[in-house]
């Protein structure tokens, strides 16, 4: 309405900035070949940030790109959740609307969180994965969007910015992989101090090689004459660009404030402050656009025009004369919309906010807050609590502020900004008591929390008591991601509930601590879970006791399964029927169900199961039917029936994708990698643990994910792949919370490792480590493996030297460890019949009859690589016992075919040097080598006779001395022959060398 009457006090020269404007312009071009970008614009207050941009966004639109602008709100102390994101969309939106409608398609009820225009919000689930959900979805949003058109997103002043949207920016950042999609975000770098929270981000965002940052520093003095001189449309006089020079140092909004000043023949008024010289313009406009103006500061970033309206006291004309002198002055402007206004640059509106007196600016906010109240059309529904706990909070009215607040938090929970969320229950909890009590007995649990009292009474005709805020407050930061906080939290709860008045409030703080001590890494949660258990003994049914049950018989099964927590959680379920709490007895009977099957009744279990999965689905309980897949899916392998876990994880996946439950997808994801891995599809396997490692958000499922790379890369010969997937597998975990389903892998793993690298000691020592540990309830599908490669290691390694003393002490303990275990299901039995073999193996007594019962166990399982190996020792028991060779020859080449098939190198290499010595061709419609060429086992290695010769006293534990005396050669020489060696073998030490030299058995005669 007004937006053609300023005085011009801006350079219509664009000054400057010809390098950073090339970054942008280029990161358009790269944009339009399906690269989306991600830039950061920082300078100090008035450098040119906004100018820039401005460039920059009419360049895109010339190109045909389709731009978003959004700005991060200040609003008192807290931003509106989401707000650049929101407007931006929102502009989409009405550039867009069939584009856009169609890109959300589906996921429109919450996607409504970011932009209610969609429609409306979800009810739910709120947990921790929510915001990631979401996150997710805006990505795939904008990459579908951005799929056929540049699409430039600019988000403006990022210091403003709430948690949630910096979240979200990050998430993106790291996210985007396709799509046209440009991302500009700006912040003002001096508002940035030590402590700021931008500042982690940033840093954050600097470690990441596709986010470019542009840091735009101050004019030097040409930059200041160039645009004094578009200001002027005139040369300046050089005294002139010197005083503005001095004055300004070369920050380009001051520049334009002290000419506008000179034009306005202010000068008098100035200072040598820099908020005086902010101030100077506002202070000669009338007094009526002055009032409007310190209305306008206080009324947040923008101030629509009706709201501006309701509040300033002025008839509609005398309104419209104030904003003319304003938007002529050039400090206020209207906004593209035009439907209200906002200051030409935030620094004046700081500065005139400043100014106001304490009683003016609580009058002030006052005054906006009635108006809102009186008139709920003046704002957007999602944006009318935010900004009326804001102004009634800063007009100190504590018995408005505060159901004001706790009416926000609600509305920022709903959007799953549950960092805003914290803040605002932690601003309730400051004003609680300075409400009145009058008020505060009013207000209702049911109205403004989720997490009701637990001491079983009504919520909606219960007063709201300080600890359910406490309460709230505890599990918004548990969701927000800020786990030390809700410890702290839980702490203050615990300590304002020592006299033991309220035990079953106090049973739920400390259930939740344990949750919260297991996923920080200081503990397993045990204790705390004993407490809540003591406090809620001899208590008439309720919501709680049923949590504490199902939580104590949870973590029971996976601690330390067994009876009592069969028990326990059979107790559980009941507790749940009782209090009608179905979902908490769903969640009960699945843990009823997993611990049924790992005690033996596999078939009662799984039917179960099923049965809990079809009142889930039945309810809509996407949660607790993800759950169901994760478990289901493990117990199908725990039972050996790998295909059958395949088939229902992707069902799983599909599932619990939809929802974006991104941890159960990634906990499902890694269930499928092991049975993909079983079942010897490793390229499948493999992208399914790194699906995990993609989307999973909590430490557990990514550490599982690890140990199945860990496998993969063991199993193909990768041995320092493997290491270093151990060592992300164990960052993952911690030290804490030792499980055995996470620990048990992880010593099968370091064993295998150390195999490799012909380190027995190591080897025995992790052995002896995890069967101190032991292997309870449930865990022979991971124990039996473990075993399996310790005794596979132990065989090989008969014969080397360092691996003499100790053997019978290594041997007994796997046997008596295995006599322990159980044996389920035809996979495991099989296993055992293996471990015998290769105990019988470390003590060279294994016979033919011993490899060919494996081999015959094992080959009805559909386990590819268990099989080959197994052939591969078969065929060697039958080489040696001077068998018939022809089924020799099958055995290699079938397993042979295996291992190049899966990728094996370790196991195909083993397989053709085998083969060699034996003089099998691999290849059945080749001819036969003669046996001068092959015969020399060791000739296929590409060793000379003298390395040859080398190896055997390597194998043999000499060391170069003893080499060099026993070969007359000297121990420098010896030295070189023994790194040639290890080169071409291509192992790191003597110890790899000798442990490959005796596991290929180079020097033990063949059968031939």
């Amino acid at each position: 309405m007004l937006g053609g009457v300023e005085t011009r006090s801006v350079s219509p020269v664009f000054v400057g900035r010809a390098d950073e404007l090339a970054v942008l312009t280029d990161a358009l071009t790269r944009a339009a070949g399906q690269e989306p970008q991600a830039l950061l614009i920082g300078g100090e207050a008035g450098v040119g940030k906004t100018r820039l941009t401005e460039e920059f966004l009419s360049e895109a639109t010339r190109r045909g790109a389709v731009v978003a602008v959004g700005g991060c709100v200040e609003i008192g102390a807290e931003g509106l959740p989401f707000a650049p994101f929101s407007t931006a969309l929102r502009g989409l939106h009405r550039l867009l609307p069939e584009e856009l409608a169609a890109a959300a398609a589906g996921q429109e009820d919450e996607l409504a969180r970011i932009l209610p225009e969609l429609g409306e919000t979800a009810r739910g689930p709120h947990d921790e994965e929510s915001t990631a959900r979401l996150f997710e979805l805006t990505a795939r949003m904008l990459e579908r969007l951005a799929a056929d058109r540049t699409l430039v997103l600019v988000l403006e002043d990022l210091h403003w910015a709430d948690a949630s949207t910096r979240h979200l920016l990050a998430y993106l950042f790291r996210a985007l992989g396709s799509g046209r999609l440009v991302v500009v975000a700006t912040y003002r770098a001096d508002d940035v101090h030590r402590r700021h929270p931008l500042r982690p981000l940033l840093a954050e965002l600097d470690r990441l090689r596709t986010v470019v940052r542009i840091e735009l520093p101050r004019f030097n003095r040409a930059e200041v004459r160039r645009q004094l001189a578009g200001i002027l449309a005139s040369r300046p006089d050089e005294e002139f660009v010197d005083s503005v020079f001095e004055r300004s140092d070369g920050n380009a909004f001051f520049v334009e404030e002290l000419v506008a000043c000179r034009e306005n023949d202010c000068r008098a008024g100035l200072t040598e402050s820099l908020r005086d010289l902010l101030l100077v313009r506002v202070e000669v406009l009338p007094d009526a656009a002055q009032r409007v103006v310190r209305i306008v500061a206080e009324g947040g970033s923008t101030v629509e025009y009706p709201l501006l309206r309701a509040v300033a006291g002025l008839t509609e004309d005398e309104l419209i004369e104030a904003l003319r002198a304003a938007v002529g002055a050039n400090i206020l402007l209207a906004t593209p919309e035009g439907d209200g206004y906002r200051f030409r640059h935030s620094l004046v509106r700081e500065a005139v906010s400043d100014d106001l007196l304490p009683g003016e600016r609580a009058r002030v906010n006052r005054r906006y807050a009635e108006a809102v109240e009186a008139d709920e059309s003046l704002l957007r529904a999602e944006e009318r609590t935010i900004r009326l706990a804001s102004y009634w909070y800063c007009a100190n009215d504590p018995a408005k502020a505060l159901p004001a607040v706790l009416a926000a938090s609600v509305t920022a929970r709903c959007r799953h900004a549950y960092s805003e969320q914290l803040r605002l229950l932690e601003r309730a909890l400051d004003l609680w008591d300075s409400a009145p009590e009058e008020v505060r007995s009013r207000l209702r649990p049911a109205d403004y929390t989720e997490v009701y009292p637990p001491c079983g009474c009504d919520p909606a005709a219960t007063p709201l008591h300080r600890l359910d805020l406490v309460a709230e407050a505890t599990v918004a930061a548990r969701f927000g991601g800020e786990r030390e906080r809700a410890l702290k939290m839980t702490k203050t709860a615990l300590r304002m509930l020592e006299d033991g008045h309220d035990p079953l409030r106090e049973a739920w703080f400390w259930t939740e601590r344990s949750r919260l001590v297991a996923s920080l890494g200081r503990g397993d949660g045990w204790e705390e879970l004993a407490r809540a258990q003591e406090l809620v003994k001899g208590l008439p049914p309720s919501q709680v006791h049923a949590d504490v049950l199902v939580r104590a018989a949870g973590w029971g099964m996976l601690h330390n399964p067994g009876p009592d927590n069969l028990a326990a959680a059979e107790r559980a379920v009941a507790y749940a029927r009782m209090v009608g709490a179905e979902e908490t007895e769903l969640n009960a009977r699945i843990t009823v169900a997993s611990m049924l099957t790992d005690a033996g009744e596999p078939e009662a279990g799984f039917a179960e199961l099923h049965t809990v999965l079809e009142r889930a689905t039945e309810l809509g309980l996407t949660v607790i039917a993800g759950r169901v897949h994760i478990n289901l899916s493990s117990q199908l392998e725990a039972m050996g029936r790998s295909r059958e876990a395949v088939e229902l994880a992707e069902r799983g996946v599909e599932l619990v994708s939809r929802s974006r439950l991104l941890d159960t997808e990634a906990w499902v994801c890694g269930n499928m990698a092991e049975s993909l891995y079983n079942l010897g599809r490793w390229d499948e396997a493999t992208e399914a643990a790194g699906r995990t490692l993609r989307v999973g958000q909590s430490a557990a499922p990514r550490g599982s994910a690890s140990a199945r790379l860990g496998y993969l890369a063991l199993a193909r010969g990768e041995l320092t792949e493997a290491a270093t997937q151990l060592a992300a597998a164990h960052a993952h975990f911690g030290t804490h919370d030792t499980q055995p389903q996470h620990r048990i892998p992880l010593y099968r793993l370091a064993i295998g490792i150390a195999e490799g690298a012909g380190r027995i000691a190591d080897v025995r020592a992790e052995t002896t480590d995890a069967i101190a540990a032991g292997f309870p309830l449930g865990q022979h599908r991971y124990a039996w493996p473990l075993l399996l490669a310790s005794a596979s290691a132990e065989a090989d390694a008969r014969g080397l030297p360092a691996a003499e003393a100790g053997r019978t002490a290594a041997l007994r303990m796997l046997r008596d460890a295995a006599r322990r275990l159980a044996t389920p299901a035809p996979v495991w039995t099989a296993h055992a019949d293996y471990l015998r073999a290769e105990l019988l193996r470390a003590e060279g007594l294994d016979t033919v009859a011993d490899w060919t019962a494996v081999e015959a166990a094992i080959r009805p399982l559909e386990r590819p690589y268990l099989l080959a190996r197994a052939g591969h020792r078969l065929a060697e028991a039958r080489l040696a016992a001077g068998c018939d060779r022809e089924d020799a020859a099958d055995l290699l080449r079938e397993a042979h075919a295996t291992a190049d098939r899966l990728g094996s190198r370790r196991l195909r290499e083993d397989l053709a040097l085998l083969a060699r010595r034996a003089r099998i061709p691999l290849a059945p419609d080749l001819p036969r080598a003669a046996p001068a060429q092959d015969g020399d086992p060791v000739e296929a290695l590409g060793l000379t006779s003298r390395e040859r010769d080398v190896l055997r006293l390597v194998a043999a534990g000499n060391t170069n001395r003893q080499i060099a005396e026993e070969l007359f050669i000297s121990p420098k020489t010896a030295s070189v022959h023994v790194s040639n060696i290890l080169a071409k073998l291509g192992v790191h030490g003597r110890g790899e060398a000798a442990a490959l030299a005796h596991r290929l058995r180079l020097f033990v005669p063949v059968a031939g």
